[in-house]
């Protein structure tokens, strides 16, 4: 799991990954997918890991795809990014994404996986597939349409103009827009407050959310029936539930038992 670029850190069941490549504009390389998908991989099976934390610098989050890899592959050849948009796509625990500077390409795309992404005010983004002759990745062809409507959408990924934290909050797939100065800290404190929440309870309540739209509600309130009644009579809830009851904080040990 460890690679010079790739810097990982966990405390207090945070698990930071940071995309650290200065020289190259944090441009992404095969290596560097491979070092992502084996920090996922440990964070998916650390019981202790609560939340995923993502990220750049205050100043830059990602150019995307190193270019280079790219004039080296052949038609068919597989891509390292596949595994770890993969990885992402099915994370059960909470993603959470910092980003700021330039976010182009996959560091745009990657964050419509993400279930909680704070930018910058000084984020620049673009998905610039098009211009260079080639198509989104990603899943962002189904999700950004999703997120942001058709039309949107469109504009962003057919023109793959450079457009602000602003555009991106209005398109649906940032939560906030802060100044540089203050974004890890938004980040951070928004993973603590999930982290501190039971994990079993969040990795059920995004799986909901991430069914395919297609159900009818009467499916969806049949599926989440069967959920709530088993995480009624769990540990956690239990103890959160006596709690309230009497009037006392409860014991983050009864509530982080259980493993999601």
């Amino acid at each position: 799991m460890s690679h010079p670029n790739i810097l990982v850190t966990d405390s207090d069941g945070i698990f930071s990954v940071e995309i650290s490549r200065r020289n190259k504009k944090n441009a992404i390389t095969s290596d560097m997918y491979r070092a992502m998908s084996d920090a996922l991989c440990h964070a998916r099976e650390q019981h202790y890991v609560r939340v995923v934390l993502i990220r750049g610098q205050s100043d830059l989050f990602t150019a995307g795809n190193d270019l280079g890899d790219f004039l080296h592959r052949k038609a068919g050849d597989p891509s390292a990014a596949i595994p770890f948009l993969h990885l992402l796509a099915a994370f059960e625990k909470p993603l959470v994404a910092a980003v700021a500077g330039n976010a182009v390409g996959i560091g745009t795309t990657m964050l419509l996986h993400c279930d909680l992404v704070y930018a910058a005010d000084n984020t620049r983004f673009q998905l610039p597939f098009v211009n260079l002759a080639l198509c989104p990745e990603a899943g962002s062809s189904l999700l950004l349409p999703r997120v942001a409507g058709y039309q949107r959408a469109a504009e962003l990924l057919l023109l793959g103009e450079v457009f602000d934290a602003a555009t991106a909050r209005e398109a649906g797939f940032v939560n906030r827009v802060v100044a540089a100065d203050q974004l890890m800290e938004t980040a951070m404190a928004a993973a603590r407050k999930l982290a501190a929440l039971p994990s079993q309870s969040l990795a059920v309540t995004k799986a909901l959310m991430k069914r395919p739209p297609d159900r009818s509600a009467i499916e969806t309130i049949d599926e989440e029936a069967i959920y709530f009644a088993d995480l009624v009579a769990a540990p956690a809830a239990k103890e959160i539930i006596s709690a309230f009851l009497e009037k006392r904080a409860p014991d983050p040990g009864k509530i982080h038992g259980a493993k999601p």
